[in-house]
């Protein structure tokens, strides 16, 4: 391997260690979730048929349940049978009990239709919901239902009697007698709503076709156009997924549920699978080909620049590479190199030329230094110039002047004595009260203010600059940007736990997306920076109390901004 080029051994790399591997990775991957995404797709088609046959059933249920109250109904059966002499007492009885019992349901159910007795008695008027048996004696259901046991229920589709409209799903029961038996034969027929089954099939989206089935013969089918002859002959064809959920109930022995589905549509999810697989395979080979690409391109020409620039030392041409400075071995490879040139030129060349004109620079380098240290201007003499103006304007009785050019003399003074990182609150709010009547007389009467120190705080330490780059804030970004009258509210009051601090003020507030992007930075950032302002605030209360000391940010743009320091009183405190 040591006698093949750079250039082939990262292309052999390449191939053995990123082609080979990502591609047969991603096929792997694919086959896998095809197959996982194909057998969830059929388990929720499965859920969904067990879901329609399971709300169906239910529907059915809930009928029979009313069959069977209407069953137990002694009194409604003793008024059907009861031979009456005259209709009046019939009619009596049928607007009072029998009509109301059999229409109470309608309203309460949407699943049933209507609720009919069909009855031998010929002493009542049959009308209404009630109906003479010989309406029903030819049809083909009469039989089976007749000689069935009164707990038998049985589900007939019934065609309509005048041979026009759709076939009725109806629930009938034996109450009792018997055909030809001494007692009256009497039969429930309770009438299923036509919507009801395409309302529970029409619920589910499924890209398919779900059929409801009585034995072979289709009820009800979401696609009309598929079987024009009514009946269902499950065929396996290539591309079609069938599926076939029977009920469990008695009365609905040969009922099922069955669904025909195409599998491209069904598994469509499996072929947007394949893609993103395909896509995230290309990123995979593209991204690290692009890479390796990069860095063969850096190691591979800077190594030529250095085999040629080492020929032309060779022929006694010692110049440096011009190359950015790197911190890889190449980059250190070019960094002796041209240590080790400049060092022979130096020689080469006159050494004491070189460190005399050195000596030249470090001079003036001095010089310069020297001059920026006497240009500075002292601050005492600053102070001294502050006060002498203020002695003059109380001379000229311009107090308000004389005034302001104390709180400045005060702040001034302050910076120049504050030797220690803690000061008392007091000695805190005498600056923040300063800095407000600076600009209070900035602003006249577009600024207010007001501090509410607790007393027995007024000596409690805190972290010096804490309270008035707050306000400082609270006045230029706040205040200065509206033009209604501003209000900064100062206060320090005792908790239980420790005291608060708080900085408030009714300017322009902070947009929600600046305040969050602020305590994104705050929470984010381990730098506290050289600023003075709610960064630099922050990051010195996380220093000196750590985890005692929670600082919060509330704003309204518009509105404006709050701001809460909350220090317990376990917080220790580092007067050094």
């Amino acid at each position: 391997m040591n006698n093949v080029r750079l250039r082939n051994k990262m292309l052999m790399m390449y191939f053995v260690s990123v082609f080979i591997p990502v591609v047969l990775t991603n096929i792997i991957f694919y086959f896998i979730t095809s197959d996982n995404i194909r057998d969830q797709k059929m388990h929720d088609i499965s859920l969904t048929v067990k879901q329609i046959r399971d709300e169906f059933q239910d529907q059915i249920d809930a009928v029979t349940g009313i069959s069977s109250i209407l069953y137990n109904d002694t009194i409604l059966w003793k008024y059907i049978e009861q031979r009456y002499d005259q209709p009046a007492d019939y009619v009596e009885n049928y607007n009072s009990y029998i009509s109301l019992m059999l229409e109470k349901y309608s309203p309460l159910y949407k699943t049933i239709k209507e609720i009919t007795i069909y009855t031998e008695n010929d002493s009542i008027i049959y009308g209404g919901r009630v109906q003479p048996l010989t309406n029903v004696r030819q049809q083909d259901w009469y039989q089976r239902v007749s000689m069935a046991s009164p707990s038998t229920v049985s589900l007939e589709t019934i065609s309509p009697e005048q041979g026009n409209g759709s076939e009725t799903l109806s629930l009938l029961r034996r109450i009792g007698g018997a055909e030809g038996g001494d007692r009256q034969l009497l039969l429930l027929r309770i009438d299923f709503h036509s919507d009801v089954t395409e309302s529970i099939f029409r619920n589910i989206t499924l890209n398919g076709s779900l059929y409801l089935l009585q034995g072979d013969h289709i009820l009800y089918t979401t696609t009309p156009s598929s079987n024009k002859e009514g009946t269902y002959t499950p065929v396996r064809k290539k591309g079609v997924v069938l599926f076939h959920e029977p009920f469990s109930a008695s009365y609905l022995k040969d009922w099922a549920i069955a669904g025909e589905f195409q599998e491209k549509v069904v598994l469509a999810d499996v072929r947007r699978s394949g893609q993103f697989v395909f896509y995230l395979a290309l990123v995979n080979l593209l991204v690290p080909t692009l890479l390796i690409i990069w860095f063969n391109r850096s190691l591979h020409a800077r190594l030529v620049r250095i085999l040629k620039q080492m020929k032309r030392v060779k022929n006694q041409t010692f110049e440096p590479i011009v190359e950015p400075v790197t911190r890889d071995e190449i980059g250190q490879l070019m960094l002796t190199f041209n240590q080790m040139t400049l060092q022979i030129r130096s020689l080469i060349n006159d050494v004491y030329v070189s460190q005399i004109q050195k000596k030249e620079l470090e001079l003036k380098r001095n010089r310069a230094q020297l001059t920026a240290l006497q240009s500075q201007i002292n601050p005492h003499f600053l102070f001294n110039a502050l006060e002498t103006i203020r002695m003059r304007s109380l001379i000229k009785q311009e107090h308000e002047t004389a005034r302001i050019i104390q709180n400045m003399a005060k702040i001034f003074r302050k910076s120049l004595t504050w030797g220690k990182d803690w000061v008392t609150v007091k000695e805190e709010i005498d600056l923040v009260v300063c800095f407000l009547e600076i600009q209070k007389y900035r602003f006249e009467d577009k600024l207010q203010y007001s501090i509410d120190v607790d007393p027995e705080l007024e000596q409690t330490l805190i972290p010096k600059m804490t309270l008035q780059p707050l306000v400082e804030n609270a006045s230029i970004h706040g205040i200065e940007a509206v033009k209604r009258s501003g209000m900064i509210q100062v206060s320090v009051k005792k908790t239980e736990e420790g005291f608060i601090c708080k900085v408030s003020d009714n300017g322009v507030g902070i947009e929600p997306k600046k305040l969050e992007s602020l305590l994104l930075n705050l929470s984010a950032s381990d730098e506290m920076g050289e600023h003075i302002g709610i960064a630099n605030v922050y990051f010195r209360l996380k220093l000196y109390y750590g985890e005692a000391a929670v600082f919060r940010i509330r704003s309204e743009e518009g509105a404006g901004t709050c701001i809460e320091i909350i220090v317990r009183e376990s917080a220790g405190i580092d007067n050094d």
